[in-house]
């Protein structure tokens, strides 16, 4: 018998019962569903004349095209800068020099702590304020600013988790050759970290994805904040918001298709650590004779 079973196979009467409470789930979201679709009719949130926008080269050309360009700017900016300085914190943060240490932990506790949007307005005050940049570009340095703040620490932690799940012959390797530990560090383990933690760092482009929406408070020109300005006209306040939420579901959706692929890729030549434990081409563990295999 297997030890690790945790419910009983249902009978008869637990799968009626099943039954009938997803049946009633069933009906209270399609009455729930209703009850939203005939408030928009009422509306006339939901006429065709409210879609019609879309159908202009103009919404798409002055509004949603320039609005997803600065959503996939300031992403492709923030996990530049994110993975850059995380990769350096994860570094300083498993040195074996304690104020290094300290000062990464320390950056890690605070800035995962802190939401995104208060950094981002914290950044756009103090930007718009103090004359630093122009006020043209504050939004944009003020939501990079947020995000790169908080996915700095999640980068550092992802690749400190992907260093602790290495065996530990790979560490004690490294240093029968010779290596010492920092050295082990950065040319032994490290780059395997990242090779297997890579696909939770493509899946974190996601997250900053949807963060750059939060762009709009500090009136960055993402899609959201463009969307919602091209709403003004036609009142179509309602068929926006749903046109900017099926791109955003294109666009996460195919990130996390190329997650997928690179994770499939790893998997098939081994490089997983979850599946081996060991990446192509890193030193294998010491043999007896204290010479590495």
């Amino acid at each position: 018998m297997s030890a690790g079973v945790l419910f009983d196979a249902p009978g008869p009467k637990a799968r009626r019962r099943h039954l009938i409470l997803t049946g009633v789930g069933v009906l209270v979201v399609l009455a729930i569903a209703w009850v939203i679709f005939q408030r928009l009719a009422d509306k006339n949130q939901l006429t065709s004349a409210m879609w019609k926008p879309f159908l202009q080269s103009s919404t798409w050309t002055s509004y949603l095209l320039p609005g997803l360009w600065g959503t996939i700017k300031a992403a492709l900016i923030s996990i530049l800068l994110a993975g850059l300085l995380g990769g350096l914190l994860a570094l300083a943060r498993m040195s074996e020099i304690g104020p290094l240490r300290w000062i990464a932990s320390v950056w890690v506790e605070i800035f995962r702590a802190i939401p995104v949007l208060l950094m981002m307005l914290f950044s756009y005050g103090y930007l718009s304020t103090s004359n630093v940049v122009d006020s043209e570009v504050a939004p944009l340095y003020a939501t990079v600013t947020g995000l790169v703040l908080y996915n700095s620490a999640v980068v550092c932690e992802v690749i400190r988790s992907g260093v602790d799940q290495l065996p530990k012959g790979q560490r004690e390797a490294g240093l029968s050759i010779g290596l010492r530990p920092s050295e082990t560090l950065r040319i032994v383990l490290l780059p395997q970290a990242i090779t297997a933690m890579l696909p939770a760092l493509i899946s974190q482009l996601v997250v900053v994805l949807k963060d750059t929406a939060l762009g709009y408070n500090v009136l960055y020109g993402e899609l959201l904040y463009n969307g919602k300005t091209s709403s003004v006209g036609p009142a179509n306040i309602v068929p926006t918001i749903f046109v900017i939420a099926l791109i955003y579901i294109l666009l996460n959706y195919s990130i996390g298709k190329i997650a997928e692929y690179v994770e499939g890729r790893l998997k098939r030549r081994g490089r997983t650590v979850a599946d081996t434990g060991v990446v192509d081409g890193a030193a294998e563990p010491a043999a007896p004779g204290g010479t590495a295999v």
